[in-house]
């Protein structure tokens, strides 16, 4: 991931318009800045959500509240928790998809 040129820039994130996206079941709320090919979001999932498909981008992704399973598409599952991040490449391993019990917030860099 290369950072685009950009000028020091400054997000309110509570003034972004967040965009809804369902799961399987449940649903993320994304709220999005893109810079170029640089996606940076805070992303709140609903207790119960399950992401509706497997994903092979890339992403730097960091736990602030509630509990994240990310689970891999060959079995693997890890549980995160606040402080937790996870760094992946596109198509660096198993593709991988979200899902919480409890629900989640998180910072996301894609």
């Amino acid at each position: 991931m290369k950072i685009p040129t950009l000028p020091f820039t400054v997000t309110d994130w509570a003034k972004v318009e967040p965009t809804r996206h369902p799961g399987e079941t449940g649903e993320a709320l994304w709220r999005t800045l893109n810079i170029g090919d640089l996606r940076v979001r805070m992303v709140e999932y609903s207790p119960g959500y399950l992401a509706d498909h497997w994903c092979d981008r890339g992403h730097v992704l960091y736990v602030l509240e509630g509990e994240l399973e990310s689970q891999l598409k060959d079995g693997r599952k890890f549980i995160l928790t606040p402080g937790m991040s996870y760094q992946v490449s596109d198509h660096g391993d198993a593709a991988h998809r979200s899902y919480t019990a409890t629900g989640a917030k998180l910072f996301i860099v894609d």
